[in-house]
């Protein structure tokens, strides 16, 4: 049980799996450099004991790899995971009460504890300058927190069980923010500080919030939980660390965290914004420049020994990755309990989690027809796209059926779709609606649209294990490259209006459907695609907006269902896609000096830049 973000550290490099660079580093671009190098390569937490410009020592990658992240909460990780059981099936509680007494008393010392004091007990006040101000990517608007914990209060029910901690990025730095007065929250939709503040302007009243950085490191990982409904945050980390969580409030009534290392307290007020960004961002693009709440600084503490954590995120896998994989294991059947008839859903990695789910469900409705044919997986699918973040998916795929395929065999999953699948029937969408705030491949910031592709039949079709000739014969087609059975990759010129991706399938239909071809992509690399299935999986569904950029052979419409015989989805790039992150070459050529013959992390060797 870790009582500060020290005490990890000092346990995680007692273990072997920390790294201190001693040598000075400069956080704009090389801190994140050096980060993204180790984590490529599965390597350890790395301590930054002297960062340029700052008086705090920085620490990244402390949940690079699973075994990291098991290893960090070991002793509490059952306890936990009996908790979470007890939440979604309180019947279990009941059936086997020995099984769950330890629960019951990890979930009481889990109750948050609050101390009476004006004033932060072991905290120096600072200013934000002071703090290791992280540029990560070349075109970063400035410096960000990216393990912040974000913390509001119901303003209708103010308290901390009613409170919300959630993981918004912070910009400290750049554009038009004035250093040491003003900070800007960016925070996404379905987010419960949202709801704190529309709550606020109603009573035309600013909202106090509080940013948490550091503490145990139960408390970072509890920012980002999907809980269930009445278990607050706070709560879980105390759970998760085996410790209260100790809290106060100053003097101006702002939360404070006692085991953080940083605490920034500010306001925001009703309608005051200002433009936030360019960031690198998860998907692996940038999120560009939007307005976004501002935040006005009243204090910032640093407690002793303090600190600071942080992560870089890109094209995945990163560090969140693991983050991702961590909340599985501590949530087990969440979803399934949540939503009747689901065996799996799962938010595909490497497709950057939100544009693209893979689900399985269970068929009961018509049991005593002889066709097969989707119904309780449209209720599900329906279900699922209605659920928290679930519900910023562009594209789900959905199946019933065999006990042996399984959503995280991304390409084994795909294969039995496609096998099954009936386009003209099986397609079914939702326009004009949200999406994530980080995909630009839509119409407008949130706005685009979802396809459902529900398949439940015996397999119809054997798949093409090798590209068409016919295909390649298209004179329209310049490239081919074979993904996977049934999926093609096709280059045919840059974007310009899609319209080329429309003659692509009037000329299709014309030479006629390939039934064993269920899915075309048309990219600007053929060859990229096709050499991986993460490559493919990113490229076509980070870059496609599905009522804009699926169309298909032998396409009609009966009583305003779309369907078709081959799906052809133009993935290129667009001119309204965000950029994506490219590295530095200068920033690359400084940072490999700690890889080389004598450096601290020569034992690691990098890899070359996997995007396209």
């Amino acid at each position: 049980m870790y009582q500060s973000m020290e005490d990890a550290v000092l346990d995680l490099e007692k273990h072997g799996h920390l790294v201190r660079i001693k040598e000075e580093v400069d956080p704009n671009l090389e801190m994140a450099s050096i980060h993204l190098k180790v984590f490529e390569q599965g390597g350890p937490a790395i301590l930054f004991e002297r960062v340029k410009g700052s008086p705090f020592p920085a620490v990244s990658n402390m949940f690079g790899t699973m075994e990291r992240c098991r290893f960090l909460f070991r002793s509490t990780l059952g306890s936990v995971q009996n908790v979470m059981q007890v939440r979604h099936d309180p019947a279990a509680a009941l059936k086997k009460p020995w099984k769950h007494v330890t629960s019951g008393i990890a979930a009481t010392n889990a109750l948050p504890l609050k101390r009476k004091t004006l004033e932060p007990v072991g905290f120096q006040k600072i200013s934000i300058d002071e703090l290791p101000l992280i540029r990560h990517w070349p075109e970063d608007g400035g410096a960000f927190v990216t393990l912040p914990q974000v913390y509001s209060e119901d303003p209708e029910q103010p308290g901390i069980m009613n409170a919300n901690l959630g993981m918004y990025r912070v910009q400290l730095s750049g554009n038009e923010f004035e250093l040491n007065k003003e900070a800007g929250m960016h925070y996404q939709i379905h987010r419960g500080i949202g709801v704190h503040q529309s709550k606020a302007v109603k009573k035309g009243e600013p909202l106090k919030v509080s940013i948490f950085i550091g503490g145990p490191p139960a408390h970072t990982l509890s920012a980002v939980m999907p809980l269930p409904e009445g278990l607050s945050e706070m709560t879980f980390a105390g759970l998760l660390a085996g410790r209260r969580f100790r809290y106060s409030y100053d003097s101006g009534g702002y939360a404070i965290s006692n085991d953080a290392d940083f605490v920034i307290t500010g306001d925001i007020f009703p309608d005051e914004t200002k433009p936030e960004g360019p960031f690198g961002d998860h998907l692996g693009y940038y999120s560009l420049t939007h307005d976004f709440p501002l935040m006005r600084i009243q204090n910032v503490y640093a407690r002793e020994n303090a600190i600071w954590p942080f992560t870089v995120v890109g094209r995945p896998p990163q560090e969140d990755t693991a983050f991702g994989a961590m909340i599985h294991e501590l949530t087990g059947d969440a979803v399934r309990q949540e939503i009747p008839g689901v065996k799996e859903v799962h938010a595909v990695d490497a497709a950057g989690v939100h544009p693209l789910l893979f689900a399985i469900g269970s068929e009961r409705y018509t049991p005593y027809q002889k066709t097969k044919r989707p119904a309780e997986l449209l209720t599900i699918a329906n279900r699922i796209l209605g659920t928290g973040q679930l519900s910023l998916a562009k594209y789900l795929f959905i199946t019933a059926g065999d006990d042996a395929v399984s959503t995280h065999d991304e390409a084994g999953f795909l294969h039995y779709v496609l096998e099954r699948i009936d386009l003209q029937r099986d397609l079914h969408f939702q326009t004009e609606t949200t999406i994530d705030t980080l995909d630009y491949s839509g119409t407008g910031l949130n706005t685009g649209s979802k396809v459902i592709a529900a398949a439940y039949s015996d397999k119809r079709r054997e798949l093409a294990q090798a590209v068409p000739s016919a295909l390649k014969r298209q004179e329209l087609i310049e490239k081919t490259a074979f993904v996977q059975p049934g999926v093609a990759a096709v280059e045919i010129g840059s974007y310009a209006d899609g319209s080329d991706a429309e003659l692509l399938a009037e000329q299709l239909t014309k030479a006629g459907a390939d039934d064993t071809l269920p899915m075309i992509v048309i990219v600007d690399d053929a060859d990229f695609t096709a050499a991986q299935t993460s490559n493919f999986l990113w490229s076509v569904f980070t870059r496609s907006n599905p009522s804009h950029d699926i169309s298909g052979v032998n396409e009609q419409y009966r009583f305003k269902h779309w369907g078709c015989d081959q799906m052809i989805i133009d993935a290129r790039k667009k001119p309204h896609h965000a950029p994506p992150l490219v590295k530095d070459e200068a920033v690359e050529r400084r940072t490999a000096r700690f890889f080389e013959p004598g450096g601290v992390l020569h034992h690691l060797q990098p890899k070359g830049d996997a995007n396209e």
